[in-house]
């Protein structure tokens, strides 16, 4: 791959686990010349500092690492316009990058986006895909604008979403599909053949930040709908209900065409976990966490802690 008979130079920014695959293929395909991931942060339930995904494994390639606190720092912009790159590649970096670097590589900024752009711009896109019942999503690998999300498309690839997805499992084909979607556009951009698409905002559509409150379960919806929201929800901030003033986290269900008042539990089936009334339908939930505790089967939880019909779930219960 070369322009003017030489390599790319780059520079790459991510930070969690979905920009590795990313990170391996640039690092492959590129003059690495820098990688810029976000400072080092507590983690965990022991809150132990450590570094993200994307700072070990480009140590573990040797690489150059910098983690600034601000991108717009003067001294962070002056050690990049030393490094001379050809063009900067950005992968989940989680947090907006200033025209200043915008503006600096002569090939541009391009980004691998975890979905079939203008369709879910923002940070939940993987989530939103599911939650909305889409067949499909995709990568979009796109040159980076001031707007967020709004840059010309290069390539762009569709990975169908299977019925037992998880935000977890599809953020993984998603990775791996950017990735190899970026080599094929960094082959154009280095040939000079890379298209400019633009996207159409009449179709554009953002979805925010997950917060903890996205998890709550309102069991009034339809059984189908808190399905997939139970799916979208993992890892993640977790779909969760409330029994006798403790939290319940509900990792694994799916809807059944039983009926029953929404947040009742109106049957307990030996080794085959409850079924909980909903808005429409039913949902018979088979994984759960109760509060404190570690996940399990939802017949372990209706047997260890005395789950019966009649029972309600809910906010104020």
């Amino acid at each position: 791959m070369t322009v003017s008979d030489r390599t790319l130079r780059a520079v790459f920014l991510g930070t969690p686990e979905f920009a590795v695959p990313s990170l391996a293929a640039a690092h492959r395909e590129t003059e690495l010349v820098a990688v810029l991931t976000q400072p080092d942060r507590p983690k965990g339930r022991g809150r132990q500092i450590a570094a993200p995904p994307v700072a070990e494994h480009a140590r573990a390639l040797g690489l150059r690492v910098l983690q600034p606190a601000r991108l717009k720092d003067p001294a962070v912009i002056g050690a990049l316009r030393e490094l001379r790159p050809d063009i900067v590649i950005t992968v989940a970096y989680g947090k907006i990058i200033p025209r200043e670097m915008l503006d600096l590589p002569p090939l541009g900024c391009i980004n691998v986006h975890p979905s079939l752009l203008p369709k879910y711009r923002g940070a939940s896109p993987i989530q939103a895909a599911i939650v909305a019942g889409e067949s499909e999503t995709g990568v979009t690998i796109m040159y980076q604008t001031a707007e967020l999300d709004a840059g010309d498309i290069i390539l762009q690839h569709r990975v169908p979403i299977d019925d037992d997805d998880t935000a977890a499992t599809l953020e993984a084909k998603l990775a791996r599909a950017g990735a190899e979607v970026l080599v094929d556009a960094l082959a154009l951009i280095a040939r000079g053949a890379a298209p400019r698409i633009s996207q159409d905002p009449t179709q554009a559509n953002y979805v925010g930040k997950l917060t903890k409150e996205h998890g709550r379960i309102e069991w009034a919806k339809p059984a189908l709908d808190l399905a997939r929201l139970i799916r979208a929800m993992d890892p993640w901030p977790s779909a969760y209900t409330w029994r006798r003033g403790k939290l319940l986290k509900i990792w694994k269900a799916r809807p059944t065409n039983a009926t029953g008042e929404p947040g009742v539990v109106r049957e307990v089936r030996r080794g085959g976990g409850f079924v909980v009334g909903t808005g429409t339908g039913a949902l018979l939930v088979l994984d759960v966490q109760p509060e404190g505790g570690r996940r399990m089967t939802a017949d372990e939880y209706a047997r260890g802690y005395r789950l019966e019909v009649g029972e309600r779930f809910g906010e104020h219960v």
